[in-house]
């Protein structure tokens, strides 16, 4: 059993409330048809998934990527406006984020407003995935500042129904106070060597699970219990579990499909609209 050091307010998904998939960036869909025809698949229980052309936008509209982006949107629009009201298995009702690459800290705010506004402009993403996000208190007024403005531009925007949502791709347990510059954290990223004996912030119990999210690589299959029930254990609502590891020439382990998804597919359950 992993050691876990949750209080137990912590522990507030183990009664089996509903996981659902966070994709941290697929190959370009040129590459990963399957994984990007999988994302609007009726019933998949996808929160958000993140469109990455070349570390962020590109420098012009990519026409297969926006295909995709518009599959996706539609996607969403089916699940939350059409069908019977009772009709919980439909097609996937997930956000399509934006990826801009913080650096640690070391990119311009100029620079990642950019991009943000490409990214609006040319694929109406519903939001941002800041990755490499800085962790530390003195990172916190810096990411605050991008955030106001990020969920400006999104207010703006026709795309972003609700006000957009921003996740902070931290990757580790940040100082807390980051909990409140954006929608969610990625508080977990990395091997499933390290997240089966992984413990978590204490302070995170002060906030539900939709605020957390895990994305861990590695897992094998007859183990993908145990990581799901460390998930809902720790707090998080949203994960991205595969067994790829980014072993033989592959250097993104989250790029592809999982060998296992429609297991872990039925495992989750269908997605249920907002």
């Amino acid at each position: 059993m992993p050691h876990l050091t949750a209080p137990d307010a912590a522990r507030r998904t183990a009664g089996g409330e509903q996981l659902g998939f966070g994709v941290p960036g697929y190959a370009h869909p040129l590459l990963a048809p399957a994984e990007w025809a999988e994302l609007v698949r009726p019933g998949t229980p996808l929160h958000w998934a993140v469109l990455n052309i070349a570390e962020g936008p590109g420098c012009r509209p990519d026409p297969h990527c926006l295909a995709a982006a518009g599959r996706l949107r539609n996607a969403r629009e089916r699940a939350l406006h059409g069908g019977a009201p009772d009709d919980t298995v439909r097609a996937s009702g997930g956000r399509l984020l934006g990826h801009l690459d913080l650096a640690f800290g070391e990119r311009s705010f100029g620079d990642l407003i950019a991009d943000a506004r490409a990214f609006i402009d040319w694929y109406r993403v519903g939001g941002f995935y800041l990755a490499r996000c800085p962790a530390e208190r003195a990172g916190l007024p810096d990411v605050r500042r991008l955030t106001g403005t990020l969920h400006a531009l999104l207010a703006e925007s026709d795309s972003a129904d609700g006000g957009g949502r921003l996740v902070l791709g931290h990757g580790t347990h940040p100082y807390p106070g980051y909990a409140e510059a954006a929608d969610q954290l990625v508080t977990f990223q990395g091997p499933w060597t390290d997240y089966r004996w992984s413990q978590v912030a204490e302070w995170t119990a002060d906030y539900p699970p939709e605020r957390f999210a895990h994305f861990v690589h590695g897992v094998p299959r007859t183990h993908l219990e145990e990581a799901m029930r460390i998930a809902r254990w720790q707090g998080a609502g949203t994960i991205f579990f595969t067994d790829r590891d980014g072993r033989n020439g592959q250097n993104d382990p989250f790029a592809a499909l999982p060998r296992y998804w429609d297991e872990i597919v039925s495992r989750i359950g269908p997605g249920i609209s907002e």
